[in-house]
């Protein structure tokens, strides 16, 4: 007997078939099927007969593969240190409109297993989670459990892999499938700076622009686990779930829920995942508390003063910051207790009389009559042994307190005294001031990395969105350390990375383009010497790489002289004239024939205009720039398009005769020339990014 549930968007067909009414396997997910398939004759077609050596029934690799079902590679569930020893069978079905819930049951370890699918089909993503508990009064000690687990393409050679370490966020990593299991884990108990619980599945010969390519996100802010296995008989599987140092008790009334599986295909190459997981963070996960907002130009004093707060030089910057066009200040780390270095006071939010003796009243209502709304630093999680807080309240840390990490402990929000004391706090502050902001820091690993520290995360920010549904939150965590579909449901903005090296953020923001559309990752213009990497860059190359993003300034603003004000302002009114296609639109990464250029294309809604920025990183190869191809335009359309900073072609790479392009004049050329041919660029210095708009006609 077959059973089979099929789910469709308009890039995808995913299949589930149900054996004998065993747990169901994914036996199709690629291109949209029609719609007079016969799914169980499809089904029935995957079936394989054992060979020699092998046991008599070939085991499915199912949502939650078995080994008591013989299924010889990871199997699904542990509990009480032991792979499951379970046959779950087919208890109940409910087709949703936009999904499916299923039911299955374990008779003699009376154990129930429940899979949620549901799909977004103007997204392009599904999401998928499972439940588990007892039906007895014995109690389940689960040690693994993933989300559903999928089938990888067998059409493919590589795994697209994100690490990196702080300040080299979102480095991307071809790994080839081989025999065997690939781990990836995260023991930090946050998202994490290097392992990012999210890969890529290119089919072979598939590019950024074109070919099969499948995504896999696991929606989860604190430790995870990823395998990915190819068996010995070639089939592949991949887990994803939450990892935790602690067996998690499972009873009839306390069940064990997954996180969300976010996954996604696409027959338009890499960039039509990204666009499907965009679209579902737009959508689904990310909530504005006003979504008419245009995002606000940010400027962060913390590169500036550091924890050296005077009330009238920071109203000066915030002045200057108005002056360039910046919309929201944000007062950063040193406004609270007796914060004048980082081993002391977190823990104790109240505002520090030395610096503040008239509280922060005055510094805001300055920032306001600028016409700038006012953002707040804070780091609730965090307590510093010198502090009020770890004084009256020692047992409030989460674990033994053996190490610290940046001079602090971690407090236990698991703890309901915990949560309250960092809800009041937290209110009283938004309460007291006319904050419309919070930038929330994270600056250490955790010692423990129980789910119930991140679940009690997440109500926090519940909690202070419902006192405060005007309020927006950044997540950081020393920059790009936890950043996933979880975190943002409860955020508004990421800060990507504490590196404002332009250099590096370049290559940053593209890794994190795979899954996060660009209007919410935070991007500074840093100072003139990177504070983080030592090194110095043109204003134009660190204003392009801000401007292409949730564009902000983090920097002395006293040390710029009259030429860098100047393009900083004309970065600005860029970012402001482009900032509601970029929210709209669709992003491109750009296939480039040389290996020293990034590039990406940002198109906005119909086709209508585009936003070009190559980042020529190293010196070229060959003498002259390659034609750069574009992707996303209508073919047969003509669009005028403009240099946008043509004052800084270097008559050294460019002598002589000119093209009208490099003159800075308008040039109009077709979609279909730009796709196929390409638009010849001007040669360029290292640590260069042309910024070219489109029009259509």
């Amino acid at each position: 007997m077959i059973r089979t549930w099929r789910f469709d968007t308009p890039s995808q067909t995913l299949v589930l078939a149900s054996f004998d009414d065993r747990l169901p396997a994914v036996v199709y997910w690629s291109a949209p099927l029609p719609e007079v398939e016969d799914l169980r004759a499809l089904a029935a077609s995957t079936r394989v007969s054992p060979t020699g050596g092998m046991l008599d029934v070939v085991a499915d690799i199912s949502v939650a593969p078995e080994q008591a079902g013989g299924f010889l590679g990871h199997p699904a569930i542990r509990r009480n240190g032991v792979p499951l020893q379970s046959v779950f069978t087919l208890e109940f079905a409910q087709d949703l409109p936009d999904g499916a819930v299923i039911l299955y049951r374990d008779e003699p370890t009376q154990t129930q297993y429940e899979l949620t699918i549901r799909l977004n089909a103007s997204t392009n993503v599904i999401a998928l989670w499972a439940t588990i508990k007892t039906l007895s009064d014995s109690i389940c000690e689960v040690d693994w459990m993933p989300a559903p687990v999928l089938p990888a393409p067998q059409n493919a050679t590589d795994i697209l892999e994100f690490s990196g370490r702080w300040c080299g966020e979102f480095q991307t990593n071809l790994v080839p499938w081989s025999k065997g299991a690939r781990l990836r884990e995260s023991w930090e108990g946050r998202t994490s700076h290097t392992d990012f619980p999210g890969i890529l599945i290119p089919t072979t010969g598939a590019t950024q622009t074109q070919g099969e390519a499948f995504g896999f996100h696991l929606g989860w802010s604190g430790g995870h686990r990823m395998i990915a296995e190819e068996l010995s008989d070639g089939r592949r599987q991949v887990q994803f779930g939450a990892l935790q140092d602690a067996s998690v008790p499972v009873t009839k009334d306390n069940p064990y829920s997954t996180p969300k599986l976010y996954v996604t295909r696409s027959g338009a190459g890499l960039n039509g995942v990204s666009q499907s997981f965009h679209a579902h963070v737009r959508e689904e996960i990310v909530k504005f508390p006003d979504p008419e907002r245009p995002r606000p130009v940010h400027y962060n004093c913390w590169e500036a003063v550091y924890f050296d707060h005077k009330p009238q030089v920071l109203k000066d910057l915030a002045t200057q910051a108005a002056g360039l066009g910046v919309e929201r200040f944000v007062l950063d780390d040193g406004w609270f207790g007796q914060r004048d270095d980082d081993t002391t006071s977190l823990g104790d939010w109240s505002v520090d009389p030395r610096k503040w003796p008239d509280g922060l009243g005055p510094l805001i209502d300055h920032v306001k009559s600028l016409g700038m709304t006012f953002g707040l630093w804070v780091e609730p999680e965090m307590v510093n042994e010198e502090s009020d807080l770890f004084r009256s309240e020692p047992k409030w840390m989460l674990g033994t307190g053996r190490y610290q990490g940046r001079n602090q402990q971690v407090l236990n929000l698991s703890n309901p005294q915990v949560a309250q004391f960092l809800f009041e706090r937290i209110d009283n502050l938004l309460n007291e001031y006319d904050i419309d902001y919070l930038k929330w820091d994270h600056n250490r690993a955790l010692p423990s990395i129980r789910p119930a520290q991140t679940e009690s995360l997440y109500a926090l920010f519940s909690r202070i969105h419902e006192a405060h549904p005007n309020v927006e939150i950044e997540t950081c965590a020393s920059g790009g350390a936890r950043i996933d579909f979880g975190i943002l449901e409860h955020t508004e903005r990421f800060w990507t990375s504490d590196s404002n090296d332009a250099y590096e953020r370049w290559k940053i923001q593209r890794g994190a383009s795979y899954f996060f559309p660009p209007e919410i990752a935070g991007s500074h213009i840093g100072p003139r010497v990177c504070h983080t990497s030592g090194r110095q860059f043109p204003m134009s190359f660190r204003a392009s790489v801000a401007a292409s993003r949730a564009m902000g300034l983090e920097m002395d603003l006293r040390e710029l002289t009259d030429d860098e004000a100047d393009l900083i302002k004309q970065a600005i009114a860029r970012f402001k004239d482009w900032r509601s296609d970029m929210r709209s639109g669709l992003l491109h990464r750009l296939d480039s024939d040389d290996a020293n250029v990034l590039a990406e294309v940002q198109v906005a809604p119909g086709q209508d205009r585009f936003m070009l920025y190559s980042g020529q990183m190293q010196p070229s190869a060959q003498q002259f720039a390659r034609p750069l191809r574009l992707a996303g335009l209508t073919p047969d359309a003509l669009y005028d398009i403009r240099l946008e900073n043509a004052d800084e072609v270097e008559e050294v790479m460019n002598r002589g005769a000119k093209s009208p392009l490099i003159a800075g004049k308008t040039v109009r050329l077709s979609g279909a020339y730009l796709m196929h041919n390409g638009l010849q660029l001007p040669n360029a210095f290292p640590n260069t990014i042309w910024v070219l708009t489109g029009e259509r006609i």
